[in-house]
């Protein structure tokens, strides 16, 4: 191994407590830790010789050349550890988390989908002969396929459902779907996203052959944006309006073949294609299909919660919500993919800024570590409190979804739309946040930030391309306030489920008396707050509509306050989560550990009360000395975990061969990485460019 750098060095021998201990912490147990630590071990052993020339260098058609082979190897390496017994089905999450943000993936995977969407969406919508003819198949990836979806939500919303209501009180309709903005999905065909009832695909039964006839009537209707569908899978699944008996039935899924299993040729009547460079995830292969009457077997709907019988007729679903309910997954996944980008920008960031040295603070001695100025510390300490606050918030949601799949399972619906409404707003704001911070960390390594060997840039296009896919966060966050909205309205008569408790707590016991700074009065205060701010959206909804306006017009009107409110239930949460948590965690640590903890628990709160001060000023009872004094408290945070931070990010335990950066390297080897990377440059592959003989010689000598 290298020498490490010498200021790097000095940083480790000064951290206070001991690294590994919080790396267990993290990982959530020992045994979590070496398991990790073995899967990680055997896929860069083998794949160390994957990545030749940078990716940087590559053409787009060479990137997804480059991602189906490494992809291939990866994935592969996953099903034979699997064989061996190395992991198993119950380590899906971690392993498939851990195999996007691996170096080989770091640009996004054609095959991911297939593992996070395809195969889930199976599961939750298949009926168990279905799983039984496709699962196998799919799990041992002799078919591959995507998701061409319309909703997390999928609902069941018949063609000619007018997005209207009688009572301006209910803002949900009697099943509990959204009246308004009826999806919350993004991109989904060319021309729609989040207008359901715009869907323009159709799937007709035909009973004479028992076959769906599927179509894209137009180019609008053309799916758009599902991954690995340009060129990959050879398997979609296909959400399209249902027609039988000369009926629409609203959006289904329907299991469409794309390509020939043979030929991989695309079938005949489906044009199908990649979609071209975007500003990240060039590697997915996002791609388009349009359908030309392509017939499919009646089977091939998924049939688990509504079915079409031989004859076309339709037997609808028990119960439109459960249909998605499991798709949650999907955005779980994503906030444990923020925890992973963010954990390595701000690994990067820190690292960095321990051997950067810049300025003379002082007279005769030398340069600076940027890492000791107060600002550098204002712009990457709190990715790594962020890091920590959403994986702990991350595990809570897992849990959720767990134990409301469960229920489910057993018929008990009552804390499906808490799940949808929660994984809704983590998911905006994780990806929000991570992205915020991700470019401060950027921005914290200067011009060297800059280079894509620091791996800074890539990152921050993933992240930013997570605040659109999956739902884009603004709709995500109005989702989340039709969920705050109904339970405002019935806040004294129902019975809250956990996440929002609060509501009903703080309007009861009232407003804090006299502030005090505190971790306990800042969350306090932030409950406060989103108590305001759904009650005065609901009160200015409620207002426009005694004075005429209809529900549809006051919902948009309103809807920059109700996305706000959202915000900050999520803060609430969050927040809430974080202090609890590690609350808990402290009490099973070392003194040095725990002091270390509490100090990134208080940076969070202080950082979020003096970034919403304005909010706290509208409805708590702050004063402008308890400002000052916050953020006195924040200096002095920053200060006191100073020492510490190179440790914190050490106990993010990245390799770096996942790191994948020139300035986060264990080593600190930064400007030698730097011009090594520099040298891999093909125009440096020869002293002299032709271009120079052939352009720029002749421009010299005035010849052209």
């Amino acid at each position: 191994m290298a020498k490490i750098n010498e200021d790097l060095q000095r940083e480790r021998d000064k951290c206070t407590f001991k690294i590994a201990e919080l790396t267990t912490l993290i990982d959530g147990g020992r045994d979590r830790t070496d398991a990790r630590r073995e899967r990680e071990k055997v896929l860069l052993s083998r794949t160390k010789d994957l990545d030749g020339v940078p990716e940087e260098y590559l053409s787009h058609k060479e990137k997804y050349e480059r991602a189906v082979k490494n992809s291939v190897i990866l994935f592969g390496l996953v099903r034979q550890m699997q064989e061996e017994g190395k992991t198993s089905v119950t380590d899906y999450r971690d392993v498939i988390t851990a195999l996007l943000a691996s170096a080989q993936t770091r640009d996004g995977s054609p095959l991911g989908v297939h593992y996070i969407m395809f195969m889930p969406a199976i599961l939750n919508q298949g009926t168990e002969e279905q799983q039984a003819q496709w699962m196998p198949r799919a799990w041992n990836s002799s078919i591959i396929g995507t998701y061409a979806q319309i909703s997390r939500r999928e609902k069941m919303i018949s063609c000619d459902v007018h997005a209207s209501i009688a009572s301006p009180d209910i803002i949900f309709g009697e099943k509990g779907d959204a009246i308004i903005d009826d999806d919350d999905d993004d991109h989904t065909e060319l021309g729609h996203g989040t207008f359901v009832r715009g869907l323009e695909t159709t799937a007709t039964y035909d009973p004479s052959t028992k076959e769906f006839v599927l179509n894209s009537p137009t180019l609008t209707s053309y799916k758009w944006w599902p991954g690995g569908l340009g060129h990959t899978v050879n398997y979609c699944i296909v959400v399209a309006q249902l027609y039988t008996k000369g009926q629409c039935h609203g959006i289904h899924s329907f299991i469409l073949q794309v390509r020939d299993e043979e030929t991989h040729e695309p079938l005949p009547g489906i044009k199908v294609g990649d979609i071209g460079a975007k500003l990240g995830l060039n590697s997915v292969n996002n791609g388009f299909v349009g359908l030309d009457n392509v017939r499919i077997p009646r089977n091939q709907m998924l049939m688990k919660h509504a079915q079409v019988l031989e004859d076309g007729t339709y037997v609808k679903s028990k119960n439109s919500k459960l249909i998605y309910g499991a798709m949650v997954f999907v955005r779980v996944v994503i906030v444990f993919d923020m925890v992973n980008y963010l954990s390595k920008a701000s690994t990067i960031a820190v690292r960095y800024s321990a051997v950067r040295r810049q300025c003379h603070t002082k007279e005769g001695e030398p340069e600076t570590q940027i890492l000791d100025y107060i600002t550098q510390q204002h712009k990457v300490f709190i990715s790594i409190a962020t890091a920590h606050a959403l994986r702990v918030t991350a595990n809570k949601l897992w849990d959720t979804f767990n134990t409301v799949t469960e229920e489910l399972g057993g018929g008990n619906l009552n804390r499906l739309p808490e799940l949808h409404a929660l994984a809704c707003c983590l998911k905006a704001v994780s990806t929000a946040d991570t992205a915020n911070c991700v470019e401060r960390c950027r921005l914290a390594c200067g011009g060297h930030g800059y280079m894509h060997s620091s791996n800074l840039p890539l990152t921050y296009g993933l992240v930013t391309a997570a605040c659109t896919y999956e739902g884009e966060n603004t709709v995500l966050l109005l989702q989340t306030a039709r969920f705050l909205v109904k339970t405002w309205q019935n806040v004294d008569t129902a019975k809250l489920t956990p996440t929002v408790e609060y509501l009903k707590n703080t309007r009861s016991k009232g407003f804090i008396e006299k502030w005090q700074n505190s971790t306990e009065c800042i969350i306090k205060g932030f409950q406060i707050v989103a108590v305001g701010k759904i009650s005065s959206s609901v009160d200015h909804m409620q207002q426009r509509i005694s004075n005429g306006m209809a529900l549809e017009n006051a919902w948009n009107m309103t809807s920059v306050q109700l996305v706000s409110a959202a915000e900050a239930h999520c803060r609430v949460i969050i927040l809430s989560i974080f202090y609890e948590v590690m609350n808990k965690a402290m009490a099973t640590v070392s003194p040095e550990l725990r002091r270390v903890l509490q100090k990134l628990v208080e940076l969070y709160c202080v950082y979020w009360a003096l970034e919403k001060v304005g909010d706290l000023l509208q409805y708590a009872p702050i004063a402008q000395s308890d400002i000052r004094e916050m953020k006195s408290w924040y200096e002095d945070i920053l200060v006191e975990l100073r020492p510490n931070v190179v440790g914190l990010v050490d106990a993010f335990d990245i390799r770096d061969g996942i790191l994948h950066s020139t300035l986060g390297a264990y080593d600190g080897r930064v400007y030698e990485r730097l011009m090594e990377e520099a040298l891999k440059s093909p125009l440096n592959a020869e002293p002299v460019n032709q271009s120079f003989h052939k352009y720029l010689k002749p421009f010299m000598q005035g010849k052209l």
